[in-house]
């Protein structure tokens, strides 16, 4: 296998730099319905306080934004932090900053915890790292997306099963519930929650 590049912000930066697009977030049709079945996973109406690390460019982000009371993305390429600024500038209750997962995770807790098309990149010590922490920092009533790519990428990168199954462990260990499991053509998407009643459970109830 080969081994990941040295700076993963240098090797982002050099996709950005070419193009300020890509992977096509923007213009791809995968990508629009990728994130319209993300959203519509989402067990809950609205969140307080959302994180979503590996912003890109924002475009998931723009979508979250009117759903969070509060949101945070982040992400290590400095050329990207700079482009999701642009894109979310119109949203005042969003902020991007630059972290590199998993060493900077942000402090507090969270009730969404959106991780899209990044675990995979970190390899397989970073990626159960970064499950743990996202475990870990959800607050008590709060709901965890794991949503990535299925037919590969770079040679070093973890394979989109395996980064899943990292996340169930975790989750498990954390007695979350999974409230959704797709397995699309093209990704994987996974929603953990930690209320155990269903979306029409919790509405008869409440």
């Amino acid at each position: 296998m080969e081994s990941a590049p040295s700076s993963f912000a240098g090797y982002f930066d050099a996709q950005f730099a070419q193009d300020a697009d890509p992977w096509r977030y923007r213009t791809s049709w995968y990508e629009a319905r990728k994130r319209a079945l993300t959203l519509a996973a989402l067990p809950r109406a609205r969140y307080r306080r959302a994180f979503e690390p590996g912003c890109a460019s924002g475009e998931l982000s723009a979508v979250l934004a009117p759903r969070c009371d509060a949101l945070l993305c982040a992400d290590f390429a400095p050329r990207a932090v700079q482009i999701a600024r642009l894109r979310l500038a119109a949203f005042g209750h969003v902020r991007v900053e630059r972290l590199a997962m998993p060493d900077e995770w942000p402090a507090g807790r969270f009730d969404l915890i959106v991780v899209s098309e990044i675990a995979y990149y970190l390899g397989e010590a970073g990626c159960e790292a970064l499950a743990a922490l996202a475990t870990a920092a959800l607050d008590e009533d709060g709901t965890l997306v794991c949503c990535h790519w299925r037919h590969g990428g770079e040679a070093w990168m973890v394979d989109s099963a395996d980064v899943h199954d990292a996340f169930a462990s975790q989750a498990q260990r954390a007695s979350l519930h999974r409230v959704v499991h797709a397995e699309d053509a093209d990704f994987l998407l996974d929603v953990w929650s930690a209320e155990a009643l269903s979306v029409a459970q919790c509405e008869r109830t409440g």
